[in-house]
């Protein structure tokens, strides 16, 4: 079974486990992007077929709240707080770094699917600001030279040493 027969099973579930009701587009919308990280236009559309709606309306609510990604994440996730603290100690400047580094831009996946770049309103790790994640590692008090540094274990393809 391909990754894409896959796809369309795991949707397919999670369609059938709703009722054809306005009020399931972001259940609908949730659960879907939790079992396949983001929601595809194939979804969108399959969403919309379901629920008997327009696909600009599936659009619209999964483009209006940020907790939906409409492309999937990078191998590497990372994500730059830019809470009050991380926003005040160089947070943008730690986002400005990781962005020429990456060659992307926040909300965006790199061409190859290693990285992706996401901006956080908090990570809660306040008292280290300003904080990066790197997967599940946590980077506190980040400069620009630290972020692109950080990265190089990542980019050599060195996830163990990465990890640690």
């Amino acid at each position: 079974m391909t990754a894409s027969d896959q796809s369309n099973q795991a949707l397919s579930e999670i369609i059938e486990s709703h009722t054809k009701d306005r009020g399931s587009l972001i259940p609908l919308l949730q659960e879907t992007q939790a079992k396949l990280g983001y929601i595809s236009r194939d979804a969108m559309q399959a969403i919309s077929d379901f629920l008997e709606i327009p696909r600009v309306e599936v659009w619209g609510v999964a483009t209006f709240y940020n907790q939906f990604r409409l492309t999937p994440l990078g191998k590497h996730h990372t994500v730059v707080c830019m809470g009050t603290a991380c926003h005040l100690a160089g947070g943008k400047l730690i986002l400005e770094a990781l962005e020429r580094e990456l060659d992307i831009k926040a909300g965006e996946t790199s061409e190859d699917g290693n990285f992706s770049l996401e901006r956080v309103a908090c990570i809660g790790c306040c008292m280290l600001a300003p904080v990066a994640m790197i997967g599940d590692r946590i980077f506190p008090r980040m400069t620009p030279f630290k972020a692109e540094e950080a990265l190089i274990p990542y980019k050599q393809g060195d996830d163990k040493d990465a990890e640690h």
